[in-house]
């Protein structure tokens, strides 16, 4: 097939540090060449990629300091995708509902992978004007906040890895680990409360945006006072490899509908359990008691730290061979790309691909 593949350019492709959506469109653009496809990435220019890489900004914005309206770089890039239609088979878009109004203007399906949360109130009327659009969750929970709408649902495709950049370790290391962001939805006060009523370390590998910078220096700065606590910032994807291979268990203590949480696939490949918060797609990502524990509260959390030491970490890293690999979901984004060649220009009303769900076998 003739795939074009359309990524946020916020981050590059790779991501050079934090970026959950554009490591996924780097897996599913690779595994796809790999898999014999013809691949064109619509991304940043620093984006680095086996397909062919057309470049509709010179760098990733996040990373810019001159960027001011990042959002024009990208409707660009769709009117230019767009007028390019009839060089591919299929369109795979990754940057949410600015594709929705492009939809209805070529013959060339396109399929929009929803990566954000979906408990947005003025999310709803977008959603009532394109229900004829093809879109595909990343977890069924992310679904649920637009379940009284009727909504193009293809399928819902798990994110995958490459598990190859996440070495396996058999044993535990001696310290807890916090990724991702910090921002008031991910609780890294509660990280922190866990490592102090636990005595372990905690290291925390972050990043702060402009829009959460005060919350960290007024609420979460004086927590990471505390000699238990390691800052260590973003980092790139090898010290991220390292530093959860040699972790004891990644916290995930979120507060909020997680759509899908790239970060405790990750631990898991390197064998390192999760004591996550439920909560959005946790359920679906861990088989509780196994690769880790789904907990309701703060309290649960704490007692489920001595308990990491009697899963096996081999459970881990198979839970993510089996069903959170990039080359599963390059599977199953093929299979979504050839229903929609069969039903060209046929609005998707209801669900055409059963919703995965994780096996606990």
């Amino acid at each position: 097939m003739r795939i074009a593949q359309i990524a946020p350019l916020f981050e590059s492709v790779p991501p050079q540090l934090y970026g959950g959506t554009e490591r996924v469109v780097y897996a599913v653009t690779e595994q796809l060449v790999r898999r014999g496809h013809d691949v064109t990435l619509f991304a940043s220019g620093d984006s680095q990629t086996s397909a062919e890489l057309v470049p509709m900004w010179p760098c990733a914005s996040r990373l810019d300091p001159h960027s001011i309206d990042p959002i024009a770089a990208q409707v660009a890039m769709l009117e230019y995708v767009v007028q390019r239609a009839h060089s591919f088979d299929i369109i795979h878009s990754h940057v949410d509902y600015y594709t929705f109004p492009f939809v209805r203007r070529t013959t060339t399906p396109i399929v929009t992978t929803l990566h954000g949360r979906l408990d947005i109130p003025e999310l709803q009327p977008i959603f009532r004007l394109y229900g004829d659009v093809p879109v595909v969750s990343i977890s069924n929970s992310q679904r649920e906040p637009l379940r009284d709408l009727r909504v193009g649902w293809a399928a819902t495709v798990y994110n995958g890895i490459f598990t190859d950049h996440f070495t396996f370790s058999r044993q535990p290391g001696n310290y807890l680990v916090f990724l991702g962001r910090i921002c008031p939805e991910k609780r890294p006060d509660r990280a922190v409360a866990i490592a102090r009523a636990s005595g372990m370390p905690l290291k925390v590998a972050a990043k702060i945006d402009k829009v959460d910078r005060e919350y960290y220096e007024t609420t979460i700065a004086p927590l990471f006072e505390d000699p238990l606590v390691e800052y260590i910032g973003e980092v790139d994807e090898q010290a991220k490899a390292a530093l959860l291979r040699d972790a004891y268990a990644l916290l995930f203590p979120i507060d909020w509908r997680e759509p899908f949480g790239l970060t405790m696939v990750e631990a898991l490949a390197c064998g390192t359990p999760v004591i996550a918060m439920r909560g959005g797609s946790v359920e679906e990502v861990l088989v509780d008691g196994e690769t880790g524990f789904v907990c309701d509260t703060l309290d649960e959390m704490i007692a489920s730290v001595p308990r990491v030491a009697e899963l096996d970490r081999r459970r881990c890293r198979e839970q993510v061979d089996a069903h959170f690999s990039a080359d599963v979901m390059a599977a199953h984004y093929e299979e979504v790309y050839e229903h929609l060649l069969v039903q060209r220009r046929q609005p998707l009303i209801t669900p055409v691909l059963k919703s995965r769900s994780v096996g606990l076998s």
